[in-house]
């Protein structure tokens, strides 16, 4: 059976779901696009070094980190073979079923579907307009965060440009890093083990991770550590660009981007292109403020 005559599949229900963010962004994306959703198919992905991207076959396009530190197998074809989506059968697909390997365990998988969501969520915006319960600005999500002198900062992941600035102001802060190789030898003295993160999150004043840490699966723990008032900041192409999820877990700030030339973009992903390749040109940096931020009692 050809994978297009699933484009017909219903959207699926919200409460068949596990209760996480992405499920969260799933149903949300799904509910809104409607009908307009399942005839909509990939017409083009690319797994790149440091991204994954897609184009889907209304020209949206969407990204995702490529999380190749988290695949193993990758060394070996044979292994690397069931870590990945099956070369040749990608295109065609239907959009809608991706989107069920947003709850498989093989990262390379969900990346795929991120990917696809993201797209996704860019046709809502094409649709749509941006979402009228968040304040939408261009550029960095940095500049959107409130971070007054002496309050302390917990960083997920080593965000070169950020510590930099943080060392500059003389902020205090702490790095939560999986990889402690990939800190230059001053910014070690901030660097903290990544399971220190129950010690460190619930107290800092302002939280900022990656998007990746969706695809990890453990953005719904570090969010349900924030303290009450935090500041929180969800940044980078993974994230996916529908505030009330995210706004509904305790995130003030959320910084993702959007695709302004798919082609052009998936060429360069295909050639081994990184973040400095894409942001200006392909890809549009979006940070959204996000009013009405509670989390949701646990």
């Amino acid at each position: 059976m050809n994978d297009t005559s699933l484009a017909s599949t219903p959207a699926p229900v919200r409460n068949e779901r596990p209760d996480t963010l992405l499920a969260d962004l799933h149903a949300t994306v799904l509910e809104r696009l409607g009908d307009d959703a399942r005839g909509l198919i990939i017409e083009r992905a690319v797994l790149g070094i440091f991204f994954t991207g897609v184009k889907l076959s209304n020209a949206a396009g969407g990204l995702c980190a490529t999380p190749i530190k988290r695949v193993p197998e990758a060394v070996c074809c044979p292994s690397s073979a069931k870590a990945m989506p099956t070369p040749g059968k990608i295109a065609g697909r239907s959009a809608v079923q991706v989107l069920e390997d947003l709850y498989r365990p093989q990262d390379l998988r969900r990346a795929l579907a991120i990917a696809t969501l993201n797209a996704l969520a860019e046709t809502l915006w094409l649709r749509d307009g941006g979402p009228a319960s968040a304040e939408v600005r261009e550029g960095d999500a940095f500049d959107a965060l409130v971070i007054p002198p002496g309050r302390r900062v917990a960083l997920v992941g080593a965000f070169p440009p950020y510590m930099r600035e943080l060392r500059r102001r003389g902020q205090p802060f702490n790095v939560l890093e999986l990889s402690p190789e990939t800190l230059k030898p001053e910014e070690m003295p901030f660097y903290v083990p990544g399971e220190r993160a129950p010690e460190v999150v619930p107290q800092a004043d302002v939280f900022i991770t990656t998007g990746t840490t969706l695809i990890n699966d453990t953005l719904d723990g570090l969010l349900r550590l924030l303290r009450p008032g935090a500041e929180a900041a969800v940044i980078g192409p993974t994230a996916t660009l529908i505030a009330e999820p995210f706004a509904r877990r305790g995130v003030t700030v959320l910084g993702g981007t959007r695709v302004r030339k798919a082609d052009e973009l998936l060429e360069l992903l295909a050639e081994g292109g990184s973040g400095y390749h894409l942001f200006g040109k392909t890809v549009e940096r979006v940070t959204l403020r996000l009013s009405g931020s509670a989390r949701q009692p646990a």
